[in-house]
């Protein structure tokens, strides 16, 4: 079944209410590795109750529609798309326990061919439910594998952003636990691509992958270490392109340029000399 283009451009995707707690919170900050030093004070800002800090990349769990690309019926292959890209404009933090709107919108598709695939790019806006302030705004690109040569346009595509040439000034290492994509999917994403070894293989992976967005968080957790003393109120965005999985166990390796109130980053498996987040940049408050 091919995409159908009109369809699914001219979707609404219905607001999600999402309430959370401090422990959704903590579980999050969990997931994508924070507390592994467990006597880190840096660390335990997210993960200890008392006097609870969020970690700034939380919302991208927040109010997401998960699974709103079937519940079109659009022609989208199950199974077969990723994450391609992702962004996170943050404009407030939300507070430890509280609830969320969000909306979430098509905006753009395009056809890459039949061999190739296609992008779905959508942006979402998540809300405070109590006070209605906008908290963040999300960018996300999805790669749909199987689902080019439907007859779409061929752009526009997003340019990514360069990554210059010279040695890092600042490489940050995390590791992830063998179980971390099984304590993330606790956020929400229940993909079984991230649990079934059966699952995972029929989608042409070895074993199950680890959540673009738990890497996302560790690429998050780097900057934050790095560059922002581990101030939650300085990482203003983090934006950048997913080009390989990551195992469940693997060390993210970040390299970080400076490059005036920016960072451009690159994220690697070293273990397999791979380039797993690409075309980084994050915006930190000086």
């Amino acid at each position: 079944m091919a995409i159908d283009y009109e369809r699914l451009k001219d979707w609404k995707v219905d607001p999600v209410e999402h309430l959370y707690s401090s422990k959704d919170a903590i579980l999050y900050a969990l997931g994508i590795g924070v507390g592994a030093d467990p006597c880190d004070e840096n660390q335990l800002r997210f993960l200890y109750e008392q006097q609870l800090e969020i970690f700034p990349t939380f919302p991208t769990v927040l109010g997401y529609p998960w699974g709103w690309i079937y519940k079109v019926n659009a022609g989208a292959t199950r199974l077969k798309h990723v994450l391609a890209e992702q962004g996170i404009q943050i404009h407030k933090l939300p507070p430890p326990d509280g609830g969320v709107i969000s909306h979430l919108g098509v905006t753009g598709i395009v056809d890459k061919g039949a061999d190739k695939g296609a992008l779905i790019y959508t942006e979402r806006k998540v809300y405070e439910k109590k006070s209605g302030d906008l908290l963040c705004t999300l960018s996300n690109t999805m790669f749909c594998r199987a689902d080019g040569g439907f007859g779409g346009p061929s752009g526009p595509v997003r340019r990514p952003q360069e990554i210059p040439q010279r040695l890092a000034d600042q490489i940050c290492e995390l590791p992830s636990l063998p179980q971390s994509a099984l304590i993330y999917r606790l956020c929400g994403d229940q993909n079984p691509l991230h649990i079934d070894p059966t699952v995972a293989r029929a989608a042409g992976f070895e074993r199950p992958i680890l959540h673009g967005l738990c890497t996302f968080g560790m690429a998050g957790h780097a900057l934050l270490k790095t560059y922002c003393n581990y101030d939650p109120g300085k990482l203003l965005s983090v934006a950048g392109r997913f080009s390989a999985p990551v195992f469940p166990g693997e060390t993210i390796r970040v390299e970080m340029w400076r490059d005036e109130e920016a960072v451009l980053f690159r994220a690697t498996v070293p273990e397999r000399n791979a380039v797993v987040i690409n075309n980084g940049k994050a915006e930190i408050r000086t």
